[in-house]
């Protein structure tokens, strides 16, 4: 390495710590021939560039620039303090470019729905708390339709889907956000209270209240008494928890809910929550999108929060 690149590389060293405004001074020079030129592009007068100029020579302890009365041309130290501040100016115009691509990736609008309608209990108090931290984003919730949540997801009527299963389209992606387990809710005098545990016949004779239409979409049926072949002998759709825990408190029926579903409710001493199933029956919980929108911050925002928000559920 020749010596005055050493000198220099000492010197840029310190040179680190000094102001933008040096920087883009010799630029300016450089590009625009000479201080006289360059009084526009860096609105200050000749007479402040020229101290500005004279300043920096002295705290470097070199010559940037050659003068003659029409041309300034850069020293050999010069023309290493150009290249430098070129690859300065446009590391910050990289920085900042990509900082405005991330702020405006972090706004947007999110369609969301469920297939169980038992989220539509908690949801509100997650979108209060994202509506605080995250005020560039829109969420709106749709409660219509909730047993096609993953065709509208394909059809772009919706952003983000909670469901039960993974889909088996390779359009979309899903991630596991938590686990719970289904029990039965009966009042204490009802003839199932003695069981250790309910089994799929125990449901035979039971007058099962539901959220909604169709069986498919309700966990309890396609889960568990689907597969051993159960029809409760009446099930009645009610889509107010407060009338069902009323006809539960009544003895006039039984709901299946995890247990957090009814945390929001002041429920009776009568009534009692029974394992489905000798081992319990367990129910996973998927956030699904579309592959192609999953890297967007704001989604991706949307995703952690909610997992984070629902792991102790």
């Amino acid at each position: 390495m020749k010596y005055f690149q050493l000198q220099l590389i000492v010197k840029l060293a310190i040179f680190v710590f000094m102001e933008l405004k040096y920087f883009r001074l010799i630029k300016t020079i450089a590009e625009e021939g000479s201080i006289a030129n360059s009084t526009e592009r860096l609105f200050l007068t000749q007479s402040a560039l020229s101290h500005q100029l004279r300043e920096l020579e002295e705290r470097l302890g070199f010559k940037v620039f050659h003068r003659t009365r029409n041309k300034w041309d850069l020293t050999q130290e010069g023309s290493e303090l150009y290249k430098l501040a070129n690859n300065l100016f446009s590391s910050i115009d990289k920085g900042f470019s990509a900082i405005k691509h991330i702020k405006e990736g972090s706004k947007g609008s999110i369609k969301l729905s469920a297939e169980c309608q038992s989220f539509f209990h908690s949801i509100p108090s997650f979108i209060q708390k994202m509506g605080i931290l995250y005020p560039e984003i829109e969420i709106d919730v749709t409660l219509g339709a909730t047993h096609q949540t993953i065709s509208q997801v394909l059809s772009d009527d919706i952003d983000i889907a909670i469901v039960t299963y993974k889909p088996a389209s390779e359009e979309l992606e899903s991630i596991k956000v938590f686990e719970d387990e289904i029990f039965a809710i009966i009042h204490k005098e009802n003839t199932l209270n003695s069981l250790e545990y309910l089994e799929a016949s125990h449901f035979a004779n039971v007058h099962l209240l539901i959220n909604s239409f169709p069986l498919e979409s309700v966990a309890i049926y396609e889960q568990f008494l689907k597969t051993h072949r159960i029809n409760p002998i009446k099930i009645s759709a009610i889509p107010y928890t407060e009338i069902t825990l009323s006809m539960i408190h009544a003895n006039m029926g039984v709901m299946c809910a995890p247990k957090w579903q009814l945390a929001p409710f002041k429920l009776s001493n009568e009534l009692m929550f029974k394992r489905i199933g000798k081992h319990g029956l367990k129910r996973k919980h998927y956030l699904v999108v579309k592959k192609e929108q999953r890297n967007k911050k704001y989604i991706h925002d949307f995703i952690s929060n909610f997992e984070e928000d629902f792991l102790e559920l």
